[in-house]
């Protein structure tokens, strides 16, 4: 038998499979992003290191840190439970690029260059929960009943 009349490694029904895992894995995903994206957001008010890694806050009411702060908060505890997930997502989408283009990029090009990495990929990671949606276990879906 010749390589190009193999058969598949695969089994026929795995992507039957993958469909039916998709949304547990989307779920999953959502909750450890928002998890971790939560965390960096309340270090605007002191807690896990702070914004100085010493448990600094930033005074309340400042533009934009403090807002910025409360946004990516209030933005995670809904992303995690799945409620308002893909309005959510588009803010946060926004939030962390303008942090990317306000405060990273003017110190370099690239974001390995500027410590903007984390910027830019939860500005990615956002948008992508914005199109794809909560994925199961989302609050969204019992609000549309």
């Amino acid at each position: 038998m010749s390589i190009a009349t193999a058969a598949p490694t695969t089994a026929p029904h795995t992507p039957a499979v993958l469909d039916r895992a998709r949304p547990l894995v989307l779920a999953l995903f959502r909750v450890v992003v928002s998890l971790l994206f939560l965390f960096h957001g309340a270090q605007g008010f002191g807690l896990f290191g702070g914004v100085d890694g010493h448990g600094m806050a930033v005074p309340f009411g400042v533009w934009p840190g403090w807002w910025a702060g409360a946004i990516e908060v209030l933005g995670a505890l809904l992303v995690l439970s799945g409620l308002y997930t893909r309005a959510a997502a588009i803010v946060l989408s926004g939030v962390m690029a303008y942090a990317y283009f306000t405060v990273h990029a003017p110190l370099g090009l690239l974001p390995m260059q500027n410590a903007g990495e984390p910027a830019a990929l939860y500005s990615w990671i956002f948008l992508a929960l914005a199109v794809t949606g909560p994925g199961a276990f989302a609050l969204d879906r019992l609000r549309r009943r």
